[in-house]
């Protein structure tokens, strides 16, 4: 397999994980508040936690792929 295609599809892995980890924690965050509207600041606690690791997860992983783009010497 070509290196670049190899990449390319670590790439969209990477981006495809967290947008997957956005999806669910959204739509569950809508699901509980929808049955309990009192608990909104903790419920928008937790989401906001989670989105950011998720986020800071995707960003490490895209580093990682461009570190491993760059040309060898």
């Amino acid at each position: 397999m070509d290196r670049n295609l190899a990449l390319t599809i670590i790439f969209a892995l990477c981006i495809l994980g967290p947008s997957l980890v956005f999806a669910a924690a959204a739509h569950a965050s809508i699901h509980a508040l929808g049955r309990n509207p009192f608990a909104a600041p903790k419920i928008l606690a937790a989401m906001t936690i989670t989105l950011l690791f998720a986020e800071s997860i995707a960003i490490v992983a895209c580093l990682v792929v461009w570190q491993l783009f760059a040309p060898t010497h």
